[in-house]
């Protein structure tokens, strides 16, 4: 589909449609109650939401209908050039989704960036959001302040020095292996397929290159959340770090804050099993808790493998 390898979109169950703004692509998946899951933020623009998600959807599409949105120049939403919060832009493509497929209020799922976007979601339009679980991300456009870990981050230089130069291989590889905890996912197949839609989606990189995302904080705002909330995060995200997951959870005091072993910048991909479990917890509340072991309010947990 468009130049996409079946590792990164599935054409089976890969949608879009158009706004007056852009092509927005989407996963639709499952039968039931409607879930949104917005996609992670990776090597521009073949990192997908099929992608990032892939790994978690034969469970949860059993249960939900998984309804997985592209972020901007991602996928194959865009392409879009924005001089405002990059989260405002993700947001209303969420919303051209959801008003499209007739969905009036669901849980979204959100990670990274899908995560911050599915925050700017609930601040913005609390109606529509009816459980929030995100992580591995900044409560704001633009970044919150860290206490101890040195920023930029690692993977974001390394993201840099990849996207100024898109047909070196090398550099992406490099990207990979520290977005991702476990270096044996950087198969030859999957930088090979993210290497090949970067060349066949030269405008969405391009279009991204000409944006500017103007910060926004929403820090204080995080306190009047009022939905069910968790937080998922990798111990080992060299992106993000970990004390991220800990400070959103001290502004929603009512929310859950998970910490995965062995896992980087993407839970759902990293960690299939311990996110599905997250999403369920979250979801279906005491009888699935009656099976899992009881989670308690703001207290980490650190899961193995």
């Amino acid at each position: 589909m468009n130049g996409f390898p079946q590792a990164l979109l599935d054409p089976r169950f890969q949608r879009s449609l158009r706004t007056p703004e852009m092509e927005v692509g989407y996963l639709e998946r499952g039968s039931g109650d409607p879930l949104v899951l917005v996609q992670a933020w990776g090597p521009r623009p073949g990192a997908t939401a099929s992608l990032v998600y892939g790994r978690v959807l034969d469970d949860l599409a059993q249960r939900y209908r998984c309804i997985a949105v592209d972020l901007p120049n991602y996928g194959l939403t865009g392409p879009v050039e924005y001089h405002e919060p990059v989260h405002d832009v993700a947001v209303r493509a969420v919303l051209a989704v959801l008003d499209h497929l007739g969905v009036d209020r669901a849980p979204v799922v959100g990670c990274s960036m899908g995560a911050t976007t599915g925050i700017d979601l609930a601040l913005a339009h609390p109606e529509r959001v009816g459980a929030l679980l995100v992580g591995a991300c900044h409560a704001s456009t633009g970044g919150d302040p860290y206490l101890v870990t040195p920023f930029p981050s690692e993977v974001m230089r390394l993201y840099q020095e990849a996207d100024a130069d898109p047909g070196d291989t090398g550099k992406l590889r490099r990207l990979l292996r520290a977005l991702w905890y476990d270096e044996a996912l950087v198969t030859d197949e999957i930088v090979a397929a993210l290497q090949d839609v970067r060349a066949a989606k030269a405008d969405h990189w391009a279009a991204e290159r000409r944006s500017v995302s103007v910060p926004h904080s929403n820090m204080a705002a995080l306190a009047t959340l009022a939905m069910p909330v968790t937080v998922v995060h990798g111990r080992n995200d060299r992106m993000v770090p970990f004390e991220q997951a800990l400070a959103i959870g001290s502004y929603v005091t009512h929310a859950d804050v998970r910490l995965l072993a062995r896992c980087g910048h993407w839970p759902p991909y990293e960690r299939p099993d311990a996110f599905v479990d997250a999403v369920l917890c979250l979801l279906e509340g005491p009888r699935h808790r009656a099976v899992a072991g009881p989670s308690q309010h703001v207290t980490a947990h650190v899961n193995s493998p």
